[in-house]
């Protein structure tokens, strides 16, 4: 079988470089026919040049980078340093890119792959803020039936949020984006805090992945070092979740997550909840359900999977 088509879209943020080495660490089953990079974590012009330099730690320098939207569509920006460090990828040395970003706004570029591809062949996987995803909806609405699936980081329900008490960061950030996803009428396939705060990622796992030796391995190892010095604090623990990785982890073990078909609306009108996943989880509006929301996964096997993964790259 072939592998599957995938637009990782994505503002790295040490999580996004995980689910990014986790795509490239698994050539057989999906072929990353480019990235798309989108204000977020921190501004566009790091989160090109992240997205670019975790393509050089996997030896993957041909694949394109996309420079996108600098601002969510409505809203200003607000960005992570705060958990991701100034530069986003903190903890970690990475090489330089060694060839320009592409010279197409990423918005263009998912529009004409889509539109190029045979209906059904391309997934979109969105790691932050949907603006990309929604600008290219809203620029171009035939690419929606065309589109497979898109499989997003984001959101939560049972868990609140962890940027305000109702919302998560990736929602949070551009609101207005994801209603135009929610409503587009795409296949969605949405993984929430309320599933990823299970991937818990502990110091075991961390010291089995530096044992690794490899140059990718021992960089990312500091990434997730660094990365697990935020949820130390704000949790008290010493294991903290990798959220992104979540979206490749499901596209490769479908069998490791659980959830069920609801309707999510997105609040775009509150201050108080601004941002918040409306999940009706047990279907008292008996509204049609838009979204399949992931609320289980099975930890262990998963972790296993990103070792051996990540083990193969360079």
């Amino acid at each position: 079988m072939a592998p599957r088509k995938i637009i990782i879209d994505t503002d790295p943020g040490q999580d996004d470089a995980f689910a990014i080495l986790l795509a490239l660490g698994s050539p057989s089953e999906l072929e990353v026919v480019g990235l798309t990079a989108v204000a977020g974590n921190v501004p566009l012009s790091r989160t090109a040049r992240n997205a670019q330099m975790v393509l050089e730690l996997a030896g993957r320098g041909d694949i394109p980078v996309y420079p996108g939207c600098e601002r969510p569509m409505v809203r200003p920006l607000f960005t992570a340093e705060y958990v991701h460090g100034d530069s986003g990828l903190d903890g970690c040395e990475l090489l330089e890119p060694s060839r320009p970003l592409a010279d197409r706004h990423a918005v263009d570029f998912i529009i004409d792959t889509v539109m190029a591809a045979e209906p059904g062949e391309i997934t979109l996987c969105p790691l932050g803020p949907l603006t990309n995803i929604a600008m290219a909806m809203v620029k171009c609405p035939a690419i929606v039936p065309r589109i497979r699936e898109v499989v997003l980081m984001g959101g939560g329900f049972f868990e609140g949020g962890n940027t305000t008490p109702a919302a998560e960061f990736n929602i949070f950030v551009d609101p207005h984006a994801a209603h135009v996803v929610f409503t587009s009428g795409v296949k969605l396939t949405m993984v929430p805090i309320d599933c990823t705060y299970k991937a818990v990622m502990t110091p075991a796992w961390l010291k089995r992945l530096r044992a690794v030796g490899t140059h990718t391995a021992i960089q990312a190892a500091g990434m997730a070092e660094f990365y697990q010095e935020y949820g130390n604090q704000k949790f008290g623990t010493d294991e903290y979740p990798l959220h992104d990785p979540c979206v490749i982890g499901y596209l490769l073990r479908p069998d490791l997550f659980k959830g069920r078909e609801c309707h999510v609306a997105i609040e775009i009108t509150s201050p108080t909840t601004m941002g918040m996943t409306v999940v009706d989880w047990w279907n008292v509006t008996k509204k049609p359900t838009n979204c399949l929301v992931l609320r289980e996964l099975d930890n262990p096997p998963f972790y296993e999977l990103l070792l051996e993964r990540l083990s193969r790259l360079p």
